[in-house]
């Protein structure tokens, strides 16, 4: 019986131009970040996202999201984001590693969200003195842990509430392709416009093999390229990361893998009906689900992650056409 993997998006194959991408730069070029590809990333970025910004490679989202992160808090400071959020779920400490032992502030939230007024709340609880730490950045991730799509007027409030209390404002895009697809603004209304200060420009799970990128849109702070360096992920042949994200940001192929991700995930949301947790706006699917339920979805052949007792979650990605989640979306429909 052939499985039908609907895990992860990270489990999905690497898309053919990405792959095209890879043989063209495999050729002699300078190492590390010195190649003619890398140094395309800055002005690729940037015309992308409408201003001059800067940008570099590393080979995880993790290290992504810890490296913005220590770039703007010192270890006695604080990170404020939702409780359920990657960096204080899914990365095994990571953040507090790069940055030197620096908290995170967990807050409250639907739909992984975090608003405005429970930022204040909360920084408003904490006194301004040496004895207690101190916030200095806000992390959010778009789409959100719960595949949540936010709005150009979402990400602003909550930029200016960073403004407000002198924060930095990090998004984890690890499906920020997805977000976008589905808001149908252009990139740069949901970040810099709306007052981010680095974005974690997610590519893996969009159809590359192994590079993510750190867009910086006021400038790289001091000290960024020797965190990479110190923590491993300064790639000698860094050529190859840089060509995947070109192959996937300067034709369009990020909006367009986005777009057939959700297109996907919105045939079995449609199927799901009521057993939704949650409203589909990217390439996840959270819904209802009996361990019995379970059991007869994966002995017809589909594959994908349990979410808690009575829950799972559903993942497509660039890769699933519509003839590839109809049976999926059947089956549902007939449990």
């Amino acid at each position: 019986m052939t499985i039908q993997r609907f895990f992860s998006d990270n489990a999905a194959p690497v898309h053919p131009q990405v792959m095209e991408a890879l043989a063209a730069a495999n050729a002699v070029d300078t190492a590390y970040d010195g190649d003619a590809l890398s140094a395309r990333l800055d002005s690729a970025f940037s015309d992308l996202f409408g201003k001059p910004v800067e940008a570099m490679w590393v080979a995880t989202g993790t290290a992504a999201n810890s490296i913005a992160l220590a770039a703007h808090v010192r270890p006695w400071q604080a990170v404020l984001c939702h409780e359920e959020a990657h960096i204080e779920v899914d990365e095994c400490g990571a953040p507090a590693l790069f940055n030197g032992g620096a908290k995170l502030m967990l807050l409250p939230g639907a739909g992984a969200k975090i608003d405005a007024a429970t930022i204040d709340a909360r920084m408003g609880a904490i006194r301004k003195d040496v004895h207690q730490v101190q916030p200095a950045a806000i992390s959010i991730t778009n789409a959100s842990e719960y595949g949540l799509a936010w709005t150009p007027d979402e990400v602003a409030t909550v930029g200016e509430c960073a403004r407000r209390h002198g924060l930095a404002l990090h998004m984890d895009g690890a499906r920020f392709a997805n977000a976008v697809a589905h808001v149908g603004c252009t990139p740069a209304d949901v970040t810099w416009r709306a007052g981010v200060d680095v974005l974690s420009f997610g590519c893996v799970k969009n159809g590359g093999m192994n590079a993510e990128a750190l867009v910086f849109f006021n400038g790289m702070p001091a000290g960024v390229k020797e965190m990479r360096k110190r923590s491993g992920h300064l790639q000698s042949k860094g050529r190859y990361l840089a060509a995947q994200i070109l192959a996937m940001i300067e034709g369009g192929l990020w909006l367009d893998n986005a777009r057939s991700a959700n297109r996907a995930a919105a045939i079995i949301a449609q199927a799901a009906g009521e057993r939704l947790l949650h409203p589909v706006e990217a390439n996840e699917i959270f819904l209802r689900l009996t361990a019995e339920e379970a059991a007869t979805l994966r002995a017809a052949g589909f594959d994908f992650y349990d979410w808690g007792e009575g829950a799972a979650r559903l993942v497509t990605s660039w890769q699933h056409a519509v003839g590839d989640v109809q049976p999926l979306a059947d089956a549902i429909r007939a449990l």
